[in-house]
């Protein structure tokens, strides 16, 4: 639905005033806070409009009027039309990726946990494309009681896995040189989908080290087949600080302990960078979410969960700030 320049103007506002401090707004209000050259009759008349257009709603015949569900999505439409990075709070993401750390699972969740914190809000990481991770090295070491540790270079970090093997210094020497040999520069998907064929045209190379191949593809086929990652709770005792949230942040906090419902909330729908869904009064919470991309490649779904009057314009800069500097991060 269109909107004048001046609509638009008093509707973000509406949305911005009731989200930093959770109070109706009037038309004396939006005349205090904004630069509209007109009388309080006129922004009255202009609430009236948006109220009668479904954006907002009063919540008693005297009082100011609040956001609808149409009225932030509307709100959301129009800041993701200029969303862009501020990295006035997130300058550890940088630090974080440029480090190159040595762990998958430390890359991923350090940046769930930057993100969390800058936003004071649940922060939720799903795996959704480990397959896609290009190879660049592999290291088979054995250890003590009868185990092997397997670290899997990948432009993310290392992968580490520890099997409950029993191999020699040698076997495990040879499975490392013999999965470089084939995988490296190849993604986990196709080292997957072919280490079978290759298994049975070069049986003989492998024998004395199978055991190690095979316990290292049965370890990713179940990285690959798994859906929540991390699941950070920094802000969730924020959400139950204003009285009038209560039941909403419940909603939320239940949210984070089943995963199935997780897993259907940030899944992402491939409209753009950032995706948001904003919840009615009957959902469970809102999700602003986005896609965390290494190479080029989709390795993860990322989403900040809250009730539906939560900060989108902080969550979506701070998401930005991540798939921006993920973006510029390439294989060598």
């Amino acid at each position: 639905m269109d909107l004048s320049e001046r609509k638009k103007k008093i509707l973000c506002m509406a949305v911005e005033e009731y989200i930093r401090d959770c109070s109706p707004i009037t038309s004396g209000g939006i005349k205090d806070v904004t630069s509209l050259n007109c009388s309080t009759a006129t922004l009255r008349n202009e609430l009236n409009a948006l109220e009668a257009m479904g954006f907002l709603k009063q919540l008693h015949t005297s009082g100011g009027r609040v956001p609808t569900a149409q009225g932030y999505r509307y709100y959301v439409q129009h800041l993701l039309e200029d969303a862009s990075a501020s990295e006035k709070e997130l300058d550890e993401v940088k630090d974080l990726i440029s480090s190159k750390t040595s762990s998958l699972n430390e890359l991923v969740s350090g940046i769930a946990k930057i993100v969390s914190k800058a936003t004071n809000y649940p922060t939720v990481v799903m795996l959704d494309g480990v397959d896609n991770l290009v190879l660049t090295d592999f290291k088979i070491i054995p250890l003590l009681e009868d185990k092997v540790m397997v670290l899997i270079g990948t432009i993310a970090g290392y992968i580490n896995q520890t099997l409950d093997i029993r191999a020699s210094y040698e076997d495990c020497t040879n499975a490392s040189n013999y999965l470089n040999k084939h995988f490296k520069g190849e993604t986990i998907g196709f080292m997957i989908e072919n280490i079978d064929a290759l298994e049975e045209g070069m049986h003989s190379e492998i024998t004395a080290f199978e055991n190690v191949v095979n316990g290292l593809i049965d370890g990713l086929k179940k990285l690959n087949s798994q859906r929540i990652l991390n699941v950070r709770r920094e802000g969730s005792a924020k959400l139950l600080e204003n009285k009038n949230d209560v039941e909403s942040a419940k909603k939320v906090l239940n949210v984070l302990d089943d995963e199935n419902k997780l897993s259907s909330i940030i899944e992402l729908e491939g409209k753009g960078d950032i995706e948001v869904t904003v919840a009615d009064e009957n959902e469970s919470c809102s999700v602003v979410k986005a896609p965390i991309k290494l190479d080029g490649h989709q390795l993860a779904s990322i989403g900040v969960i809250g009730p539906q009057r939560m900060d989108y314009a902080g969550i979506a800069s701070a998401l930005k700030v991540v798939i921006d500097n993920l973006n510029n991060l390439k294989g060598e």
